[in-house]
């Protein structure tokens, strides 16, 4: 999943596992198996969707 402006945007519980290099976007590569933080991972939607309406680059 990745987050075009993801640099920009807070990770508290360090979802950003990917791209982690680039100074614009952050991604998260999901693992069959592997559990998701569901609250932080929707917490990091949120805030993306607000990031984009708000115009900021």
């Amino acid at each position: 999943m990745t987050f075009a402006k993801g640099a920009a945007l807070p990770d508290p519980a360090g979802l950003f596992n990917s791209s982690l290099e680039g100074n614009v976007r952050r991604a998260i590569d999901f693992r069959e198996g592997e559990a998701v933080d569901e609250k932080a991972l929707k917490a990091l939607i949120r805030a993306a969707v607000a990031l984009n309406r708000s115009g900021a680059r």
